[in-house]
């Protein structure tokens, strides 16, 4: 489980084509820290495992399944990426319940400047928009944002100073695709209330 509190910027040094996966080397000196084979680390809210690790750099195999559900099917050499580990067991979690598990991409649609913050706009699949509601939480590339505005087919969220200068949601432009997870508790929701109105019938 993450929290969607971003640990740092990392750099894709290396793509791998596989033909029905590809094999990517990532470089995050803080989360290679003590990293193992086989520990889970979040790649721009994609929950991967780690195959190898060395130096301040790691593997990790992407199936063709997420490569189709997820945005690192864009990634290239040089390409910037969120970074975070598991959330420890009693730690504070800042963010909220992340799964690492994508429910579906959506594109910047426009990015609005203030003097202290930015308003970003961006699309959401129809069949993600019942779970997004204003001031609730959703996940982007891996950072936990609270929704501003919630439309049928968008959303926006602010992103205060260190939320632009530490994550990828700083460079990203009107065009560019990003993860979204939504809360899974709203899910949860769904499906007990779907299964309750079933057994009265």
């Amino acid at each position: 489980m993450f929290t969607g509190i971003v640990e740092e910027l990392g750099e894709v040094t290396a793509v791998e084509n596989l033909g029905d996966s590809s094999r990517f080397r990532l470089r995050g000196p803080v989360v290679t820290e003590g990293a193992r084979h086989g520990d889970s680390i979040a790649v721009n809210g994609v929950c991967l495992t780690v195959v190898e690790h060395e130096g301040e750099e790691f593997t990790a195999d992407v199936m063709a399944e997420t490569l189709k559900r997820s945005s690192l099917g864009a990634l290239t050499l040089g390409s910037r990426v969120n970074l975070e580990r598991p959330t420890a067991v009693g730690a504070r979690l800042g963010g909220h319940i992340v799964q690492g598990h994508v429910d579906g991409t959506g594109e910047i649609l426009a990015r609005t400047p203030s003097e202290h913050w930015e308003i970003v706009k961006i699309s959401l699949p129809a069949d993600l928009s019942r779970y997004v509601v204003e001031k609730g939480s959703i996940t982007v590339d891996g950072i936990s944002l609270t929704v501003v505005e919630a439309g049928h087919d968008h959303f926006t969220v602010s992103l205060i100073p260190t939320t632009l200068a530490l994550t990828t949601l700083g460079v990203k432009q009107p065009g560019d695709p990003v993860n979204l997870e939504v809360d899974v508790i709203a899910k949860y929701v769904e499906r007990l209330l779907a299964a309750g109105q079933g057994a009265g019938k």
